[in-house]
């Protein structure tokens, strides 16, 4: 019998958040590691990362948009039972991600000089911006297959393996950075460069093992249904359900852009202060990323067997296991702020901003997790749309008012910038909780 549809929810939810939480760890220590080494390099080399974020960001949410889309589908066709359903979405999802990631590379050499001037960049802090940029864009082939292979691990409830391949991957990172950036053991000096190169080595490496564990499932076999020649009427069904999550996760890329924007006005230091800050802040999130993970695994197959009881069980858990996290979450954040942030830097300013800021979003994490987990349950039952939506409104739509009006109108400075990104996302969790409660029970009276 399919565990997924039919062993305890609290117990799912454990299996599958715990070992998706630690990946997502190393995967933001992974970032973290390369901030580490940047911030020790010089300010404007942390700067330059600082400012390349959302570019980056907006690689990876792509691909784990059109991977949470395939495996969506994956998910509630292995629900209904229909394996061969499932292998052929799985094998045009590693297509589609392949012709996605070439027109993602494309785009990006012709758009990231022109994104960087507007965020401010100008000569050499431009040029370290696209020293570490068209390195990693030529890297991003091995992104978005190793999320579509994770996407296709997750629907059978497997989140162990992109742990195992993160943490592996950040232990490489932290050996390969200072080797290719200082030129260690034989190897030129390299600076960004050196940082970036070290990000592609894992994350083609990360492909391969993904790869490996996705084919074992035996879901990218011909003999259980999977098809290696473009299918547009399923590519057209992923497209459709991945789409609107890319675009949510685009969203927070673009918002980013947006709050560095009005950052850079206030000079690199504060923006290398919010990038600092930041990854910080993904560190503690990490729970609620598994979190988001287990409630899109679990909705997709409970929602395709019908079984709707289950799936608001699953929220209610989430939310309560996300509750006692994210309480330990804002004790680390409120009290440990300037330790957190000297991890990073040494620079007084820096750490006095960034130290204000994470004061003001320790008490902001629980509401990412109302969010992150309605949405994601939507996300399984092919319900997307929620989370596109709460994606435009708290990255672009209020962000641009309300940023303007705090600091052009209100002279409110920094402080108006960090209180309106709070007021934000609190509004944005209670419409989310709200909605998904309500489509969930739309849905479980449509299936009578």
């Amino acid at each position: 019998m399919n565990r997924l549809v039919s062993a305890p929810i609290p117990g799912l939810v454990r299996e599958l958040a715990i070992p998706a939480s630690t990946g997502f760890f190393f995967n933001t220590m992974y970032n973290v590691v390369d901030t580490w080494y940047a911030g020790h390099y010089s300010t404007e080399a942390l700067a330059a990362l600082s400012l390349s974020f959302p570019i980056f960001f907006i690689l990876f949410s792509t691909g784990s948009g059109f991977s949470t889309g395939a495996s969506a589908l994956i998910g509630n066709a292995l629900g209904k039972g229909d394996r061969r359903e499932a292998a052929l979405t799985a094998a045009q999802g590693v297509i589609l991600s392949l012709l996605v990631a070439v027109m993602i590379i494309s785009i990006g050499f012709v758009v990231t000089p022109t994104l960087y001037r507007l965020l401010g960049a100008t000569d050499q802090y431009l040029q370290l911006c696209l020293d570490y940029m068209q390195i990693i864009l030529l890297g991003c082939v091995f992104v978005f297959l190793f999320f579509m292979f994770n996407g296709v691990l997750n629907s059978l409830g497997d989140t162990k393996a992109f742990r195992n391949y993160l943490m592996a991957a950040t232990l490489a990172n932290i050996i390969l950075d200072p080797i290719f950036m200082y030129g260690w053991i034989g190897f030129p000096a390299m600076g960004v460069k050196g940082i970036a190169l070290a990000t592609v080595m894992a994350q083609g490496g990360g492909a391969l093992f993904l790869g490996r564990r996705a084919w074992r499932t035996g879901l990218l076999h011909r003999s259980e249904g999977a098809r290696w020649r473009p299918d547009f009427r399923v590519m057209k069904a992923i497209t459709a359900q991945g789409i609107p999550a890319s675009l949510n996760m685009v969203s927070q890329a673009l918002g980013i852009f947006i709050i560095t924007y009005f950052l850079s006005t206030y000079g690199q230091d504060v923006v290398a202060a919010y990038g600092a800050a930041t990854r910080i802040e993904q560190i503690v999130l990490m729970p609620a990323l598994g979190l988001n993970v287990a409630a899109l695994s679990l909705a997709a197959q409970n929602g395709g067997a019908g079984r709707f009881g289950r799936v608001r069980e699953l929220a209610q858990t989430c939310l309560r296991y996300g509750a006692v996290v994210m309480g330990l979450g804002t004790v680390l954040l409120f009290f440990g702020a300037e330790f957190l942030m000297g991890v990073f830097t040494t620079d007084a300013g820096v750490i006095a901003t960034g130290s204000h800021y994470l004061r003001i979003a320790a008490f902001l994490e629980f509401a990412y997790v109302i969010i992150f987990v309605n949405t994601a349950i939507l996300q399984g039952l092919k319900k997307p749309l929620l989370a596109l939506w709460i994606g435009l409104y708290r990255q672009l739509i209020m962000p641009i008012g309300l940023f303007w009006m705090a600091t052009h109108i209100l002279d409110l400075g920094l402080n108006g910038i960090w209180w309106s990104i709070f007021g934000i996302n609190w509004s944005a969790a209670l419409v989310a909780v709200y909605y998904a409660r309500r489509k969930v029970a739309h849905l479980e009276r449509e299936a009578g």
